[in-house]
């Protein structure tokens, strides 16, 4: 690798996990007074193609990040539930479980509270415990930090409960908890890639029944590296442009008679839309984009069960331009990621997530992800923006006990 592409992943580069658990346990102990009964960490992700087919019962193909959030975590028998992070100011947050309802806690702990929340609801033993996190994910970009803190949270209480639950039904109740409780209405990929994916592959998932497959995905392997540009601009679904395109997509299935737009055949797109021209223009684009972001997930898969990885830069490329001009979710700043990437001979680049703000992904030749780093940080600065933060995406474990 060049100076420059190490740089360009040094800034981000989660600590040794040993270590790492180490720390928050010994968090734990300060905060508490007594030592925690073990420590876990789920990832955050980068999604490679399928964006906001999730919830239309589509394909997504995400990739755990290195980066996780960590929990140190003990049972209570007393009913409270305690929750604390070392990243933040905040002292530690306390609630009683029998207490937990949607909106009674609007801050960052409502994360791991709607968790015990939905676990409750859903009809499982669970009762009082004392947390304390740590997280590398970054937050508002794209990668889903709230779903590593949902994630683990439920791991933990799975093991300490002997609850029995597999890794799909805690991420099914770990989106439970982001729609009820906090009040985001997302779909399960975030939640099932922390909870599910493995290193060295991407996850291929379908989210209507949660079937799915590892598929190998090493960039390094093939002389390639998968670049992460956060463009540092924050981005918040709980403030209803999220929900809106999702009422779009669901009133589009409505009006084709299809209980989700996953079932509307690529092949037919045409005449579907020729049946939506009352529907408004903007549920036109919302069905356009869904149904041919689920037909390029299909492509991705295709193109690398054939070994053909560097044919994925294109799919990319027109996955990122559906974002931007049929579901309308893209920003100033993940244009100019992509178009500078472009320019400097990436191979692909799209954003990545919810958008209007996070993270884009960039696929590029190896020797060339330090030039294409420098590049995009040169056309951040001419435009005024703050600098990004570039780091390699290293396809990684999901969620798992570490002690």
């Amino acid at each position: 690798m060049s100076a420059a592409k190490v740089r360009a992943g040094a800034e981000t580069a989660p600590e040794d996990e040993t270590r790492r658990a180490e720390q928050v346990a010994e968090g734990f102990r300060a905060l508490y007074g007594r030592d925690p009964e073990g420590v876990w960490a789920a990832p955050g992700r980068v999604n490679l193609i399928g964006e906001y087919t999730d919830f239309n019962d589509g394909f997504v193909m995400p990739l755990a990040l290195p980066h996780t959030a960590v929990a140190a975590v003990a049972r209570r028998d007393d009913g409270v539930l305690r929750v604390h992070s070392a990243d933040l100011p905040d002292p530690v947050t306390e609630l009683r479980v029998d207490d937990l309802t949607p909106g009674c806690d609007t801050s960052w702990a409502a994360y791991p509270a709607g968790v015990v929340y939905a676990l409750r609801a859903a009809g499982h033993a669970v009762g009082g415990a004392d947390l304390h996190l740590a997280s590398t994910v970054p937050t508002g970009a794209g990668l889903s930090s709230s779903a590593a803190l949902e994630v683990v949270t439920a791991l933990a209480l799975n093991d300490l409960y002997g609850l029995g639950l597999g890794r799909a039904e805690l991420a099914r109740l770990a989106q439970r908890a982001e729609n009820e409780f906090v009040g985001v209405p997302c779909g399960v990929m975030d939640q099932m890639a922390a909870a599910c994916c493995t290193d060295g592959h991407a996850l291929h998932l379908d989210t209507r029944d949660l079937s799915l497959r590892q598929v190998p995905f090493a960039p390094a392997d093939d002389g390639l590296a998968l670049l992460v540009v956060d463009t540092r601009v924050q981005h918040a679904l709980g403030d209803g442009a999220y929900a809106e395109r999702r009422a779009g997509c669901e009133e589009g299935a409505r009006r084709l008679g299809v209980s989700h737009l996953r079932d509307v055949p690529h092949a037919e797109l045409a005449e579907a839309l020729e049946r939506l021209a009352d529907a408004g223009e903007h549920v036109v684009r919302y069905v356009r984009h869904i149904v041919t972001d689920n037909h390029r997930v299909g492509e991705v898969i295709a193109l690398l069960d054939a070994g053909e990885v560097r044919a994925v830069g294109p799919v990319l490329t027109e996955g990122h331009r559906s974002l931007r001009e049929d579901l309308r979710v893209s920003c100033p700043e993940l244009d100019l990621v992509v178009e500078s990437a472009l320019a400097a001979g990436a191979l692909g680049a799209r954003m990545t997530g919810g958008g209007f703000g996070g993270s884009a992904v960039v696929l590029t030749e190896a020797d060339a992800a330090g030039r294409i780093g420098e590049a995009v940080r040169a056309a951040f600065a001419t435009a005024g923006h703050p600098e990004p933060r570039i780091f390699p995406a290293l396809p990684s474990a999901g969620a798992r006990r570490i002690s």
